[in-house]
């Protein structure tokens, strides 16, 4: 287990770093599909590199998922939620100290805020969002889908959603993603957290169910 733990904490590290930092550094010239490639392709290198240890969910919305469905125990969950959390904010902090040493200001670390959509539409947003990249992700790694394409797929799918995403919530589908951000900015990002913690899940909870009971997913 705490090989998986180890694995988690370094895939979202990645995760986190790449993604946000691409966001950072070069978003106004790459654009959202830039910032939705960034992602995607550190996904695809988490999923290739540390997935074979720990399944890359990277996410606490993919963990409660597989919990829900059966493919991990409640010990487990936990675990990948607290090192997903510490590799989150580990890519966060280090993002933040390079931006202060090349003298950049650090008070935009990439963190989710809506400002140009009501709340219950941020939430459907990112609940749907977060449903689709779910959904893939149960359905990829099943026994009756899995390919050697998994990684590729979801790396698609993230950087796909990334296209409706960003101009909307700023997308997360990833609680851990906007709370380590919101951690060292403060602000909108930490007052509107709650919808980027509590969205992902549901969504999460949502995508488990339908992939258990319409595609039959969990079948042995």
């Amino acid at each position: 287990m705490l090989k998986k733990g180890l694995a988690e904490v370094l895939g979202t590290f990645f995760l986190v770093f790449i993604g946000t930092g691409t966001a950072v550094l070069v978003g106004d010239t790459v654009g959202v599909l830039g910032i939705g490639l960034a992602f995607g392709l550190a996904i695809m290198v988490a999923a290739n590199t540390v997935g074979s240890v720990s399944g890359a969910h990277l996410n606490p919305a993919v963990s409660l998922a597989m919990f829900i469905n059966k493919r991990m125990t409640l010990n487990e969950m936990l675990t990948y939620v607290v090192a997903q959390l510490v590799g989150a904010i580990l890519g966060s902090a280090l993002l933040k100290m390079l931006l202060s040493m090349t003298g950049l200001g650090t008070d935009n670390l990439a963190q989710t805020t809506y400002s140009e959509i009501s709340t219950a539409g941020a939430f459907i947003v990112e609940a749907l969002l977060t449903f689709i990249l779910v959904f893939v992700v149960l359905s990829v790694t099943s026994k009756k889908g899995e390919t050697s394409y998994n990684g590729l797929a979801i790396g698609l799918t993230l950087t796909m959603l990334h296209f409706i995403g960003v101009p909307l919530t700023g997308m997360s589908v990833n609680p851990v993603r906007s709370i380590s951000p919101a951690i060292f900015v403060g602000g909108d990002a930490m007052s509107q957290l709650w919808l980027y913690i509590l969205a992902p899940l549901v969504g999460g909870i949502i995508a488990a169910f339908v992939a258990k009971y319409l595609l039959d997913s969990e079948a042995n």
